[in-house]
């Protein structure tokens, strides 16, 4: 038997799932504690986070607090093993574009004007040594790539630790799991428009799996259809033949991490995919599916 809350938040659909029905509310706080510990750190919709109200020494280093220090961590190491195609350092871009407040924010308000779109500075141009972070001018940070991911995995992590349960949790399509599954495993339905066929997929104990997809965080420009996910090359919304991309790996935020750079990577994203040996399902803008490393091939309405 297993206990579910479901909630909104970060503009996003989330779900927790516990083994033990009993610890249902406890978990539910512990997993409101992690997700205000990491909004506070990062978010780029308030201005108050930490992330927007960094201040410098006079050599140009930054104090951060460990948890936005662990965060960068990994928003680097994203950055690292994809080449640069998850990359931090795009903030200003993603201002430029119009991403400057949260998605249903965006949305619901005016029209967003034209403007000279900012290249990204580049990962390579951050340093980080340990809680000391230095960027080059004009760097603005976005941790969306990989935040809410980690988010996902630090989640459960806590909530087994602390409780002794089996948990699942879902923000979005970023879903981490930690200690025992229930009998059979968990049961993730695979699915990114509601016109899409669903797949359902059996995560073993401690799995994880994200999708990232450029159907739903989208907003106009001057009659132009964007998304969030941003080619750091090219300064503008990623292209290519895929809408959308879901891994399993280890943690979410690696499963993460692979499913948004295949989408940045556009046609390159098979290949890539099949190097990284992680199961990957592919879906095209008409629809069609192309499965890798050896992703589920059974198909469940």
């Amino acid at each position: 038997m297993t206990a579910v809350r479901d909630w909104e938040q970060w503009s996003t659909s989330c779900r927790l799932v516990v083994t033990a029905p009993e610890a249902l509310a406890a978990a539910g706080a512990v997993v409101d504690e992690v997700l205000a510990d990491i909004d506070r750190a990062c978010s780029r919709f308030r201005r108050d986070s930490e992330l927007l109200t960094l201040t410098t020494d006079a050599e140009g280093w930054s104090r951060l607090s460990p948890t936005l220090a662990d965060l960068m961590a990994v928003a680097l190491d994203a950055a690292r093993h994809t080449d640069g195609a998850v990359d931090p350092t795009i903030g200003a871009t993603l201002v430029d574009l119009g991403y400057d407040r949260d998605i249903e924010e965006l949305r619901d308000g005016a029209a967003v004007p034209v403007r000279v779109v900012r290249r990204p500075t580049g990962w390579r141009s951050v340093v980080l040594d340990g809680t000391r972070m230095r960027l080059a001018r004009g760097t603005q940070l976005d941790l969306g790539a990989t935040a809410k991911a980690v988010a996902a995995d630090w989640c459960a992590e806590a909530v087994a630790d602390r409780l002794g349960t089996g948990v699942l949790v879902s923000l979005g399509g970023d879903i981490a799991t930690a200690g025992p599954s229930p009998e059979g495993g968990w049961q993730v339905t695979v699915q990114d428009l509601s016109t899409d066929l669903p797949q359902q997929i059996t995560l073993a104990d401690g799995a994880a799996v994200a999708t990232s997809s450029i159907a739903r965080r989208t907003w106009l420009r001057e009659g132009v259809a964007l998304h969030h996910l941003v080619d750091p090359v090219t300064a503008r919304p990623a292209t290519g033949r895929w809408r959308s991309v879901t891994v399993v790996a280890p943690t979410c935020a690696r499963a993460n991490t692979a499913a948004t750079a295949a989408l940045v990577k556009g046609d390159a994203a098979v290949a890539w995919l099949q190097h990284t040996a992680l199961p990957a399902r592919l879906v095209s803008h008409d629809g069609d599916i192309a499965t890798l490393n050896q992703w589920p091939k059974e198909i469940a309405a």
